[in-house]
C-alpha cells in the first residue's frame, strides 16, 4: 500500500524513490511484521490461555515428558505469523502484484483449515482435528486454484515448466499438468511443515532460514540483470514476492521470541499449514521447487521418516525409527529438547547454504 501511494508523490523527495527499491522495502517489511508480533503478542497469548483454559491437547502415545511439560500452553499461536505477515505485506508490496495475492491466497486458505483443524482439537480435547481426508481436498483445492493462477502469471515459456538447479539448460515442460505437479509442492510443504512442528522452536526457525533463501532468490529471478548474470530463469514481476518472504522471516522472529523454549504459546496448524504453503507458493512462483526440496531438507526428512514408518510398520509389524516424525526418535533415544532443537537448527542452515550454492554453480 505505501508503494502504491509513494507513486502518486513526485520522484525528487528521497524518501519516496527508497520506498520504490524492492531491497528496501523488505527491509521495513521484516521489522513492521517483527513490530506487530511484539506488540500483538502478549495479547493474543493471554486471549488464547483464556478461550482455551486446558491449553492444546497432548498426544498421549508421545514422549512421556510431553504430558508433564506441555500440558496446559495454548495453541494457534499461529495467529500472531499471520496477523504480522498479512499486515506487513499489504503495508509494504506492490498490490497490483499478481504475484503477492497468489501467495497470499495460498497462505490465508491454508491458515483458515488449520485454525479449523486446531479448533476442534481444543473444543473436542483430543488430538483428531479435521478428517484427514477432508484436509488433502482443501489443501489440494486451494493448492490448485494458486498453481493455476501462478502458471498464468508466469506465462511463456517457463509457466508450465519445471527448471532445475545446477543444469541451467535443463527444463522440463509439463504443459497442463505443471498445476498438479505445483499443487503436489505446495501441498507437500504445508504438511511437511506440520509434521516438523513438535518441539519448541523446531519449525520456525528452519523456516526462517527457508524465506531468507527464497528472499533472495526472489530477488534474483525477478531481477532481468542479476537473473542473467547468474544464468537464472527471470520471472518478470516475481521480485516482489522478497518483500512477502523478508515479512515472513520478521513475524516468524517474533513468534519465536514467545515460542523459544520452554514456549508460551504453540504454533498449531493454524501456523504450521499457512507458513508451509506459503513457501511452498513462493518457490512454484519462482521456478525454484526442487530447491525448496533442498533448503527444507530438513522438512523433507521429517515425513519420509513418518512414511517410511507407516509403510513399514503396516508390512511388518516393526518400527524402523523408536517414534516418528524423527525429532521424537531422538527424544526416545535421551536427547533433551534443546539439543534436538537447536542441532536441526544447524542442518537446516547447512542445506540452505547448500541450496544458495546451488545459485551460482551452473
Amino acid at each position: 500500500m505505501i508503494f502504491n501511494l509513494s507513486r502518486m508523490v513526485p520522484d525528487h523527495y528521497a524518501l519516496v524513490n527508497l520506498v520504490r527499491y524492492i531491497t528496501f522495502r523488505s527491509a521495513c517489511a521484516c521489522l513492521t511484521a517483527l513490530v506487530v508480533s511484539f506488540l500483538l503478542g502478549p495479547m493474543v497469548i493471554r486471549w488464547l490461555r483464556s478461550v482455551q483454559g486446558q491449553g492444546q491437547p497432548i498426544r498421549e502415545d508421545g514422549p512421556a515428558r510431553h504430558l508433564i511439560e506441555k500440558k496446559g500452553t495454548p495453541t494457534m499461536g499461529g495467529l500472531l505469523i499471520l496477523f504480522a505477515l498479512i499486515i506487513s505485506t499489504l503495508l509494504w508490496a506492490d498490490l497490483r502484484n499478481g504475484y503477492i495475492w497468489a501467495v497470499l491466497f495460498v497462505t490465508v486458505a491454508y491458515g483458515a483449515l488449520g485454525f479449523w483443524d486446531d479448533y476442534l482439537k481444543v473444543t473436542k480435547r483430543n488430538t483428531k482435528g479435521v478428517n484427514g481426508r477432508f484436509k488433502l481436498f482443501v489443501q489440494a483445492g486451494a493448492g490448485l486454484i494458486a498453481a493455476i493462477w501462478l502458471t498464468w502469471l508466469a506465462r511463456d515459456p517457463y509457466g508450465s515448466a519445471v527448471t532445475f538447479p545446477v543444469f541451467k539448460d535443463l527444463v522440463l515442460q509439463l504443459g497442463m499438468f505443471f498445476p498438479i505437479f505445483g499443487m503436489l509442492v505446495m501441498m507437500g510443504a504445508s504438511n511437511a511443515v506440520n509434521l516438523t512442528d513438535g518441539l519448541d522452536g523446531l519449525a520456525i526457525v528452519p523456516t526462517i532460514i527457508c524465506a531468507g533463501v527464497f528472499a533472495l532468490i526472489a530477488y534474483l529471478v525477478g531481477n532481468k540483470e542479476f537473473a542473467g548474470y547468474l544464468q537464472l530463469h527471470g520471472m518478470p514481476g516475481a521480485g516482489e514476492l522478497a518483500v512477502f518472504c523478508s515479512a515472513l522471516i520478521g513475524a516468524g522472529l517474533g513468534f519465536l521470541w514467545y515460542n523459544a523454549p520452554p514456549a508460551a504459546v504453540f504454533m498449531g496448524d493454524i501456523g504450521s499449514l499457512s507458513i508451509g504453503g506459503a513457501l511452498g507458493a513462493v518457490a512454484v512462483a519462482t521456478k525454484h521447487e526442487i530447491v525448496l526440496c533442498i533448503v527444507g531438507g530438513l522438512f523433507v526428512v521429517e515425513t519420509v521418516s513418518v512414511i517410511v514408518q507407516v509403510f513399514w510398520y503396516k508390512r511388518t509389524g516393526t518400527r524402523v525409527f523408536l517414534m516418528a516424525p524423527l525429532h521424537h526418535h531422538f527424544e526416545k533415544k535421551g536427547w533433551s529438547e534443546p539439543t534436538i532443537v537447536i542441532r536441526f537448527w544447524i542442518v537446516s542452515m547447512i542445506l540452505a547454504l547448500i541450496g544458495l550454492a546451488t545459485l551460482k554453480i551452473r
